[in-house]
């Protein structure tokens, strides 16, 4: 019988993502405060668009997004604002979402699991995402607490625990 692992993964629900952006463009609309500033949050490819005709509504507007996504529980780590640059006579900005644990990432959460968590705890790197297993369940929940505990710049989420 295989030993007893998890995935550590940095994954993000797309349709979440698609109801805070909606959300915030209704309330973009709807708003007194952006009124007459032309205020709009939209797609474009991967990348969410922001525009609006002050740097200051522009981020306001962000301020939105972000609310939206955290009543929604995802994790502000997971989006990449730049800062607004002018378009013509409004300002733009453009924000990602990424998902996905980075090679460098893995390697400094695999590090902290090989350092501090308890003995006969295998991490092993799998393209995006991070497999941990151990010969006891009790191990793997220690590592799970563990990781929890520390403070990366980048989301966690631990699944296909078995």
């Amino acid at each position: 019988m295989a030993d007893p692992s998890f995935d550590v993964v940095s994954k993000v629900d797309r349709q979440e993502v698609d109801n805070a952006l909606n959300q915030a463009a209704k309330e973009a609309a709807t708003r007194y405060d952006f009124k007459g500033t032309d205020a709009a949050i939209a797609w474009s490819g991967d990348s969410i668009v922001l525009k609006a005709s002050s740097e200051e509504r522009c981020a306001a507007l962000l301020d939105v997004f972000k609310e939206k996504l955290v009543k929604r529980s995802i994790s502000l780590k997971t989006l990449e604002a730049g800062e607004p640059q002018q378009s013509g006579k409004d300002y733009r900005l453009t924000a990602t979402v990424s998902e996905g644990i980075s090679q460098d990432n893995a390697k400094k959460v695999a590090k902290v699991i090989r350092d501090e968590g308890p003995k006969g705890v295998q991490p092993q790197i799998q393209g995006d995402q991070l497999r941990v297993s151990a010969k006891k369940k009790d191990d793997l929940q220690a590592v799970i607490a563990l990781l929890k505990g520390k403070d990366f710049d980048f989301a966690l989420q631990f699944t296909n625990y078995r």
